[in-house]
């Protein structure tokens, strides 16, 4: 009736229920004291490489004291280390951005590994339930590799097997507030590895001045601002379309006319054309001299306008069919830049349903057919939802500045765009801090990426008015 079972057997049961699940004590196998101490020094001896591969700076300034002090006694060890440190001292005050490239960032990124991401990762990773407890043992993803710039610190790390990169994405508040941050965004590096990044401080707290109009004709990418790596913002518009959604407020003009400003001499040299849509009357019309004839506000004029964009795209694909595949901007064929402000004014609030049909028509066929030859749409609104604007998802690069609901920002960026980190329902609403920040989702790139435009003020406008107006026929 009853079964022996593997383990120390229990006493003094008594059952006469078959097959009663019964509680027992597991053998236990005795490992000798020597495999454990090769287990242990292997895995001392692989932290060691390990650590020198990775934070050689850090590690040759703690390792260098401490055998000089061995060999020679801990004054010797100090005369020989101050004047180094004299050395480094200079060094940081002389040139502090090489500096911090070669020794700042590398100190700061073995010390947040040290005392910020090895000292907190097992209970973090507990809490956060990306790590698991089973049978007694934690299974927890592997910390890898911490590096520093100005503004972050980058993470690497391996899942566990079966992790999904959407498992790390649901938690990346939990992750920003267990390691102290602001936040956390999550990208992919390859297979199994991903990299956090968590922000020290805010690049892009400080409002930008307009970018200096360049010297040489330029179709892009044109330098609109900068992105929170200190790089610059450069902004495709030639072979693409870009669609900027914003609440008011957000700095959408900030990005069209620095868009503006950058094509100015392009459009001097009779590269580029830029038609203007300005159903709102308010931010193109500061600038109308700049578009000549190629300006439209009344909703009727602005469907006659993008029927002629379509009108000359459609002449150029019949020219370039059977000979070429992309479009050269040249003085016969520029590069023509239809900028639409309020788009949703056109297509969705607009009360005449047959310009409804007319704009909307317009716009789809431009987005989809225009860019191969040379015809490129920009456009900006401030509700995203698809019943407003259902063509969104034909425009490739997508910008998001601050919107009202979090659900918007997938609407703008795509599915998991917030989840990654573009928590573009978080910006200020202070014009100071929040005006034209915003993140960029590219075609060739599903990672968001947090930009801020620089500010073109009145003044600046009214001088490009002053230097460029009369260039467009």
């Amino acid at each position: 009736m009853f079964k022996k079972m593997p383990g120390e057997e229990p006493h003094r049961i008594v059952s006469t229920t078959p097959d009663t699940a019964v509680v027992f004590r597991p053998a236990v196998v005795r490992t000798p004291a020597i495999v454990t101490l090769v287990i242990f020094g292997s895995r001392a001896v692989a932290s060691l490489i390990r650590s020198v591969w990775r934070h050689p700076v850090a590690v040759l300034v703690a390792a260098v004291p401490c055998v000089l002090s061995v060999l020679y006694g801990w004054r010797v060890a100090l005369l020989l280390v101050l004047p180094v440190l004299a050395g480094l001292v200079s060094w940081a005050m002389v040139d502090r951005s090489s500096f911090a490239r070669w020794m700042g960032w590398r100190l700061l990124a073995w010390w947040r590994l040290v005392w910020v991401y090895r000292r907190h990762w097992q209970p973090v990773m507990v809490i956060s339930g990306l790590g698991k407890h089973v049978h007694g043992r934690d299974y927890l993803p592997k910390l890898g590799k911490v590096s520093c710039t100005s503004w972050a610190d980058l993470v690497t790390v391996r899942m566990l097997n079966g992790q999904a990169v959407k498992d790390w994405a649901d938690r990346t508040d939990n992750l920003a507030r267990g390691f102290g941050a602001s936040s956390c965004r999550v990208s992919v590096l390859k297979g199994g590895r991903l990299r956090l990044t968590f922000p020290r401080c805010d690049p892009l707290a400080v409002p930008l001045p307009a970018v200096p109009i360049p010297e040489t004709p330029t179709v892009g990418p044109i330098e609109v601002g900068k992105q929170e790596d200190g790089r610059p913002w450069l902004l495709k518009v030639h072979g693409t379309h870009v669609l900027v959604a914003g609440a008011t407020g957000a700095g959408k003009g900030s990005i069209i006319w620095s868009t503006i400003r950058g094509l100015l001499p392009a459009v001097r040299a009779g590269l580029v054309a830029i038609w203007a849509l300005d159903p709102k009357l308010m931010e193109l019309s500061f600038g109308r001299a700049l578009f000549g004839a190629r300006y439209a506000a009344d909703p009727a004029d602005c469907a006659d306008l993008l029927d002629d964009a379509v009108k000359v795209m459609q002449a150029r694909a019949a020219r370039f069919a059977g000979h070429q595949r992309s479009h050269t901007p040249t003085v016969d064929d520029p590069f023509v830049l239809v900028l639409v402000d309020e788009v949703a004014f056109l297509t969705a609030y607009q009360s005449d349903k047959e310009l409804r049909r007319r704009i909307s028509a317009a716009l789809a066929t431009l987005t989809t057919q225009g860019r191969a030859v040379g015809v490129g749409v920009m456009a900006a609104l401030q509700d995203p939802r698809k019943e407003v604007m259902n063509i969104r998802n034909l425009f490739p690069d997508k910008i998001a500045l601050r919107l009202d609901e979090s659900e918007q920002v997938d609407m703008v960026l795509g599915d998991g765009a917030r989840d990654r980190g573009a928590l573009a329902d978080q910006i200020s609403p202070r014009p100071e801090l929040g005006a034209g920040v915003g993140y960029v989702r590219l075609e060739t790139s599903p990672d968001p990426i947090r930009v801020r435009a620089t500010y073109v003020s009145d003044d600046d406008i009214r001088d490009m008015v002053g230097d460029f107006a009369g260039e467009v026929a």
